[in-house]
């Protein structure tokens, strides 16, 4: 059975359901048409995909490994141990559980392990770049905690330690997150740490954003600092959208029994199999190496963006991530996320703390490097992206032609045009 990057059986796929796959090839028009710069997604590896798409799926393993509650398990028990103990090494952690499905299942089984409702945490405020589980009236976070919310220095727009260390003294918080939606500088642990260890608080880093820089060696790990590191295992990661949880071993079992049974019934195993896949490919030196490539791009990215009128926050980037005020070009963000979707340029608006603006938010523009850096793209590239941006939000032309061109350079699959031909009655939408 020929295996492709979209699965084991296309061809097949496409004789059964000439819809679906139709869906498919249209996707894949989508992202090798335009510019991928939304900072939370990448390009899955071709075996991270495979994997994604085997028979593990078939298989029901509610429970952990030695200890299912289902029969057959035996193979998939390998799976997982295989998985966690991949990312033990990857991380240096003492313990790490590989089966929430998503990021914020993995903060919800932290703050399930550690808090009891009505409990009071201390997390980045949502209109400085706090997540939607880091508080929001909208979400579980905020319904069931009380949640306070520090923030940047609206004149620099990095993190403000003393305002964190007057507040955590204040509302003495049972638990304190670092982690951020929009943050694009490296988080001082060691601060938070000690600001936890004041108050006696419980410290959880969500670090969704920068666990694959983590991997690579271009970001601080949070693990040697924080109780419980919630993450992805997609972004710069490059494995399958889910979540995981690192912790030591004196809160293993508590997290463990906040995944299963309290916050999940049977784990994804494909989805399991594939992130060892993932932590397998980031131990290899080439994931470094990928790793510092797109923080090199990054920065590059944002001098340039500089250079085409935008006003980068923190004056630059440490990580994947840019934010950026479209203001100077007379723009919001949402105006300016909408004209760069017209010409094939995908990213994404985040809330931006103001010294100008006294409501203290205003909306403007995140972006990252991962997808294009997996595409091969390097310093060029990033000068090419932020003229074409400057151009398009200058209403100064038409690109889209331009932005076709410059992906269609760099296919984010090389070989699909070999292995993905349509099959007749296959219709892209």
């Amino acid at each position: 059975m020929a295996v492709t990057p979209w699965g084991p059986d296309f061809a097949g796929l496409a004789r059964q359901d000439p819809e679906l796959a139709g869906i498919i090839l249209s996707e894949i028009d989508r992202v090798s048409g335009g510019l991928q710069l939304i900072a939370a997604e990448n390009y899955a590896s071709p075996a991270v995909l495979a994997a994604l798409a085997s028979p593990l799926a078939n298989k029901y393993a509610e429970g952990y490994p030695g200890a299912r509650h289902h029969g057959g398990c035996e193979i998939v028990d390998i799976a997982e141990r295989v998985a966690q103990d991949r990312a033990k090494a990857l991380f240096g952690a003492e313990h790490a559980n590989v089966q929430p499905h998503s990021g914020s299942s993995a903060v919800l089984a932290a703050y399930a392990a550690l808090l009891r409702p009505g409990d009071t945490v201390l997390a980045m405020a949502l209109p400085h770049g706090g997540h939607l589980t880091h508080g929001s009236p909208a979400n579980f976070s905020g319904r069931w905690f009380d949640f306070i919310g520090y923030g940047v220095d609206p004149a620099t727009g990095l993190i403000d330690y003393e305002q964190l260390r007057g507040l955590a003294h204040a509302h003495r918080p049972k638990a304190i997150v670092c982690g951020s939606i929009s943050y694009p500088r490296h988080l001082d642990y060691a601060a938070f740490r000690a600001v936890a260890d004041e108050v006696g608080a419980y410290l959880i880093a969500d670090a969704a954003h920068s666990i694959g820089l983590v991997a690579g060696k271009a970001a601080p790990s949070p693990v040697p600092y924080a109780d419980v590191v919630c993450a992805t295992t997609h972004k710069v990661l490059r494995g399958p959208r889910g979540g995981m949880l690192l912790c030591g071993a004196e809160l293993a079992e508590r997290v463990d029994r906040a995944v299963f049974p309290f916050t999940q019934g049977g784990a994804q195993m494909h989805s399991v199999a594939a992130k060892a896949v993932a932590f397998g490919e980031a131990a290899a030196p080439a994931f470094t190496a990928y790793a510092r490539r797109v923080v090199a791009n990054a920065r590059l990215l944002a001098d340039a963006l500089v250079g085409e009128g935008l006003a980068v926050t923190t004056g630059g980037t440490d990580t994947h991530m840019i934010t950026a005020d479209p203001a100077p070009l007379g723009l919001d963000g949402r105006t300016a996320k909408g004209r760069c979707a017209a010409a094939g340029i995908v990213l994404d608006t985040c809330a931006l703390a103001s010294a100008t603006d006294p409501r203290g938010c205003v909306k403007g523009l995140r972006l990252g490097t991962a997808a294009v850096t997996t595409q091969g793209m390097g310093a060029p590239e990033m000068e090419r992206i932020a003229n074409l941006m400057g151009t398009v939000l200058r209403d100064e032309g038409v690109v889209r032609e331009k932005v076709a061109e410059l992906a269609g350079r760099f296919p984010p699959y090389p070989d699909e045009g070999r292995i993905m031909q349509p099959s007749e009655g296959v219709g892209r939408l």
